[in-house]
């Protein structure tokens, strides 16, 4: 499933200072691979947050995200990932990227099967969420995920902490979206399109739903990490303070 056209968001001036802007998949998928290529908003995008990212409905949802959070001109994009399972998140890694997201498309991929999810920019990895259930923690397998993708007005959170707010005399603000595409299982009717059978689902759902990361990869994951990590929750002891969750303390 691919999609070629370009999108454009726009976000402007709305009542009551509260805007928006997005679009969604028809489909649901019940793990994938997924691919969308962004340019951010340029110029002074304080205050906006361009997302991208998985979501289920309901209450008690799981949830892949990808979150770009505007700055002042000169400043750079602060990429906000996260992932909820069961409705619970608190799970972010914040990056800075190594290029300029406003200058031209990059392609920003989430790789989500049974055994981990790998967030990636141009095919490097630069987070990797494995399945841990094996010590209690949760991982999204249940429940069918739609792609979304949005542009909104957040400035009580995104720039600073809230501090540095909109400057709506920049509106419109844009963001653009191409290429859109999908490996992944569809979900519809209560079923999968991918095959059940676990000795048989590589070679019927496509190298994607076993994949892991080799040696390369792994390498240029701690590259990313070491360099252009600016939070990451598995090493905030202040906000954890009764221990780190379970699955930081087996990575």
């Amino acid at each position: 499933m691919s999609m070629a056209s370009m999108l454009h968001l726009f976000l402007v001036l709305g009542s009551l200072m509260v805007a928006s802007a997005g679009f969604q998949s028809k489909n649901e998928y019940l793990y994938g691979k997924i691919d969308m290529q962004l340019k951010l908003v340029p110029g002074n995008s304080a205050g906006t947050v361009t997302a991208y990212y998985l979501k289920s409905p309901g209450s008690t949802w799981d949830e892949i995200d990808f979150e770009f959070l505007g700055n002042s001109s000169g400043d750079p994009y602060t990429l906000h990932t996260n992932v909820f399972t069961n409705g619970k998140g608190d799970r972010e890694q914040q990056f800075h990227l190594w290029f300029d997201p406003t200058a031209d498309f990059h392609t920003y991929s989430i790789l989500w099967n049974p055994q981990r999810i790998v967030f990636s920019v141009d095919g490097t990895p630069i987070r990797e969420f494995k399945n841990s259930e094996s010590i209690g923690v949760p991982f999204p397998k249940n429940q069918p995920m739609r792609i979304y993708s949005s542009l909104w007005n957040a400035d009580d959170w995104a720039t600073r902490g809230g501090l540095v707010k909109t400057d709506w005399t920049h509106a419109p603000f844009t963001a653009s979206y191409r290429n859109f595409n999908a490996e992944a299982c569809v979900w519809s009717n209560g079923k999968s399109s991918c095959a059940s059978n676990s000795a048989s689902s590589t070679s019927s759902n496509g190298a994607w739903f076993s994949q892991e990361l080799d040696s390369t990869n792994q390498n240029r994951l701690k590259w990313v990490q070491k360099n252009y990590m600016i939070y990451n929750y598995c090493t905030d002891t202040k906000r954890f303070p009764q221990g780190l969750p379970a699955e930081c303390r087996t990575s």
